[in-house]
């Protein structure tokens, strides 16, 4: 089989525009996050979040949740483990 040529010889100011457009498309999209993650870390309702009270008595204690602090040690260990091995 031979490959049709024309598909594959692509003129290099094409290849150029192609790659810019490329380029700039992704500059737009990093760009469009940036400002969407700054927007989120100066959340003006935030302040307001904050000063809101608690009123909620029930406080959870260990007995709540038998062998939690067991089980997240555990978890803990596994997250390192698996660092180390990547």
């Amino acid at each position: 089989m031979t490959a049709d040529i024309e598909r594959l010889d692509v003129p290099l100011p094409v290849l150029i525009a192609e790659v810019e457009a490329t380029t700039a498309r992704k500059k737009a999209l990093f760009a469009a996050g940036s400002v969407a993650e700054q927007r989120h870390q100066c959340d003006p309702a935030d302040t307001a979040f904050a000063q809101l009270s608690c009123t909620c008595s029930a406080v959870s204690t260990d007995a709540d949740y038998p062998g939690f602090d067991a089980w997240i040690t555990q978890q803990q260990d596994l997250n390192t483990a698996a660092r180390r091995t990547r």
